[in-house]
């Protein structure tokens, strides 16, 4: 069985920056990580994969070129760097794990998450 412990939200102001974590345990072949987020009124939305050991990476729209995925050599943990953040970019953030998924992230791809990190934006 396969957890995800999403670590790092808060607040953080416009134009700031925060790490998300997620630390994934028990044994699972996942073949790629995302992370997901959610808002109250707005539907999920994928924000970043990446697939396999460091392999490719996918970013929504809303966030490519201010927030990056990455995760540890081991591929136990798994990052996104929050950069240069908008009031939009409040919400939950879910990690999420799937055998195999495709490109452009398809949110329904996904198996396995977690509880969420709440990331609250404000000035």
């Amino acid at each position: 069985l396969l957890q995800l412990v999403e670590s790092g939200g808060g607040s953080v102001q416009p134009g700031g920056s925060l790490r998300l974590s997620c630390v994934a345990s028990g044994s699972y072949d996942r073949n790629c990580m995302g992370w997901i987020r959610h808002s109250p009124g707005k539907e999920h939305e994928g924000v970043a994969a990446i697939y396999g050991r460091g392999g490719s990476t996918y970013y929504a729209d809303s966030v490519k070129g201010r927030f990056t995925i990455s995760q540890d050599n081991a591929g136990n943990t798994v990052y996104l760097q929050m950069n240069n953040v908008k009031p939009e970019d409040a919400a939950t953030y879910y990690c999420a794990a799937s055998r195999a998924c495709r490109i452009p992230m398809v949110i329904a791809d996904f198996g396995y998450w977690g509880k969420g990190t709440q990331v609250t934006v404000s000035s």
